[in-house]
This record gives C-alpha cells, structure tokens and sequence, in this order.
C-alpha cells in the first residue's frame, strides 16, 4: 500500500517540471491563436482596403470618362458650365457611396483578438492557481 501511494505521489520537481511543460503548451497554443485571429482581421481589413480603393479608381474613371463626354454632350442644351457641374455632382455621389461603405466596413472590424486575451486572463488565472 505504501508503495503504490509512493508511485501516485509525485515529487515537487516533478510537480514544477509537468507546471512548466503545461505551461509552455499553452502559450504555444494561445500564440496559436492569435495568430489566426490576427490574420482573419487582416484578411477582412485587407478586402474592405480593397473595395476602397477599387470604389475610388472606379470613382476617378468615371469622372475623367463621363466628364468629358456628357459635359460636351449637355453642352449642346445648357451652358458648358451647367453641364459640367452636373456631372460632376452626379460622378461625386456615386464615388462618396462606394467610400462610405468601405469605411462603414473597415469601422467594423475589431482590430483586437478577442479570444485571444480572454483565454489569456484565463491562463493567468488558472497558473495562479496551480503556483499556490
């Protein structure tokens, strides 16, 4: 009886080793994480990045095309100064929607990985714990 309370009883040594060995897995676990945390955010940043400046080339390419031609186009009906302010008011609202949405979407996005800190506070508590 006495030997097998030996054998299930382990040294404080051992006790640290397991604690340290535990511990290394869990930050390995938690960098893990964070970094596939990380890269879901930037990969969500990186595409609303993406419609934003797709919005304003497509913004900037219909000023210069329809500029050019409905202003000469309308020119023939109001004066070329009308005309050209028409068009460029209509060209500017369809750019500012295209912005504001992105920038509604990258508002969206919690740069911060969420899990990743509250499992954290969760290791400490639990490393705590094991020490005392």
């Amino acid at each position: 009886m006495k030997q097998q309370m030996a054998r299930e009883e382990k040294s404080f040594g051992d006790l640290f080793a397991e604690l340290a060995a535990q511990t290394g897995n869990l930050v390995r676990q938690e960098v893990a994480l964070a970094q596939t945390e990380l890269t879901n955010k930037a990969t969500a940043a990186g595409k609303n990045i993406g419609f934003l400046a797709v919005g304003g080339l497509v913004a900037y390419a219909a000023f210069l095309g329809l500029l050019a031609a409905v202003i000469l186009l309308l020119g023939n009906v109001v004066p070329v100064w009308l005309s050209a302010l028409i068009v460029s008011v209509v060209v500017g609202v369809v750019g500012a929607v295209l912005v504001m949405s992105a920038v509604k979407g990258l508002k969206n996005i919690d740069p911060v990985p969420r899990e990743t800190v509250e499992t954290l506070q969760e290791d400490v508590t639990w490393i705590k714990k094991e020490v005392t």
